[in-house]
């Protein structure tokens, strides 16, 4: 069991990545339930929140700002500054504020919240909700090493977290932040096919859901690159290199490059 983080942690916006993080912490039983708020201007949103988490919803922006240590901002990045621009106004010494809004910049971020706020830059992703989640984060020039190992902690409860410079920020929103929807596209894909060949629908996804998660897990377990581990599989001349061959012609290795780098590039734009 993970140890009880005694800190407030507070939800600036109250969406789907906002309720997949607070739900992860608390069923990873490192913050209770009881140290979670959320504000948003969606009364649904908030209400869904509470269902999800079991968090207290706030009333206004500057209740949320108050009950919070850490605060989390989960709005969408188009309306980020108009957040911003609300959270200056308000007394916010000492508060960890972490940003899970895509391309929004730590020069902007620290530029409204000022020059030495204590801001986390954050790039988590859906799957956070089952504890599988993939994030990169990076932090302002006047957070301790505590305060950002305190935010990785966190981020580990509900999947794998790693510091990387903030110039490869939008590179993670392109792979991780935006990779579990390429991946569904390959799940339906595959079952797709294998109902072609005759299975069931039902069993057709699960085989192929299964069949990518255990090749994902064979890669973090045995750290061995990926084709060294595709060659264990393409015996010559049998069915599998058969297949490779087949996704060569396609171009699904482009196709997944050019993916990865037009989310990162949307990124950019968002910022």
């Amino acid at each position: 069991m993970n140890k009880i983080l005694e800190k407030s942690i507070g939800f600036l916006g109250a969406g789907q990545m906002a309720s997949a993080l607070g739900a992860g912490f608390v069923r990873a039983g490192v913050v209770k339930s009881s140290n979670v708020y959320a504000y948003d201007v969606s009364t649904e949103a908030l209400k869904k929140f509470s269902q999800n988490v079991g968090g207290t919803a706030c009333g206004t922006l500057e209740e949320l700002v108050q009950k919070s240590d850490i605060i989390f901002l989960a709005v969408k990045p188009q309306h980020i500054h108009t957040v911003l621009g609300s959270l200056k106004e308000l007394e916010k010494t000492s508060k960890l504020f972490v940003s899970i809004a895509a391309g929004v910049t730590m020069k902007e971020l620290t530029g409204k919240l000022g020059e030495q706020a204590l801001v986390v830059r954050v790039m988590p992703n859906t799957p956070c909700l089952i504890g599988s989640g993939a994030s990169g984060l990076c932090a302002s020039d006047y957070v301790c090493d505590v305060k950002i190992q305190m935010v990785q902690t966190l981020l580990e409860t509900v999947g794998i977290a790693v510091e990387v410079p903030e110039r490869l920020m939008n590179a993670v929103t392109g792979l991780s932040g935006s990779g579990p929807a390429f991946g569904y596209v390959m799940i339906e894909a595959m079952s797709d096919a294998g109902v072609k060949l005759g299975l069931p629908r039902d069993t057709a996804t699960r085989l192929a859901a299964q069949t990518l998660k255990g090749a994902a897990e064979m890669v973090l377990q045995t750290g061995e690159h990926p084709g060294v581990l595709r060659d264990r599989v393409a015996s010559p001349g049998g069915t599998t290199i058969a297949g490779l061959v087949a996704l060569e012609e396609a171009g699904l290795r482009s196709a997944l490059i050019a993916a990865v780098c037009a989310a990162a590039e949307r990124a950019d734009e968002l910022g």
